[in-house]
């Protein structure tokens, strides 16, 4: 009798397991979807060429950018901004990491976000995509271990999954890094 008491218990305690560990997966990629979008989605789809072309720069000058720690941070570009849609105003706008330092008058088409302009560019790629996948890393090493507790209907050990961040975040840099390296061959290739 015993025994039996402490197989339904254990099964009730996996069915709660379980429905806890799938309900946190939802939450965790809900969460990491929201964050990326509110932080580096529309940036890194246009850095990455990705949709229609909003309009065309007429780039003013280029410069020399930083960050807020002042690293050289690729090359930004100020200038006049005219989008495609018919009936809409130009208006000044900075082209932020540029692909290369484009001469005064040159015009460039680019994507907009978040009120910047941007073009393919490796520089922007390695940034903005490093950026996305670290915000995206924990989240996804979080989501793996809650599966993984929903699979066996227990709390398994996270001991692991914490080798697997610590990997996941080297990978997350060379891969931004190779993307960039992508991005660059096609610009140059197809004169982006």
């Amino acid at each position: 009798m015993r025994g039996a008491v402490q197989r339904v218990t254990r099964g009730a305690a996996g069915r709660v397991t379980r429905s806890v560990a799938v309900v946190g997966v939802a939450v965790s990629l809900a969460v990491a979807g929201w964050l990326i979008w509110l932080l580096p989605g529309a940036p890194l789809a246009a850095v990455l060429g990705l949709g229609p072309v909003d309009g065309v720069m007429t780039i003013a000058e280029c410069h020399e950018a930083h960050d807020v720690e002042g690293n050289a941070d690729g090359t930004d570009c100020t200038g006049r901004y005219t989008p495609r849609r018919a009936g809409e105003p130009s208006r000044a706008i900075v082209l932020n990491m540029a692909a290369k330092e484009h001469r005064p008058g040159s015009t460039v088409e680019v994507r907009t976000a978040r009120g910047q302009a941007y073009e393919p560019s490796a520089v922007a790629v390695v940034s903005i995509g490093t950026i996305t996948g670290l915000v995206l890393l924990p989240f996804l090493i979080l989501s793996l271990w809650l599966f993984a507790c929903a699979r066996h209907g227990r709390w398994v050990n996270g001991e692991g999954y914490v080798f697997l961040a610590l990997g996941g975040l080297f990978s997350v840099i060379v891969l931004g890094i190779v993307v960039g390296l992508l991005v660059e061959i096609g610009v140059w290739v197809f004169g982006g």
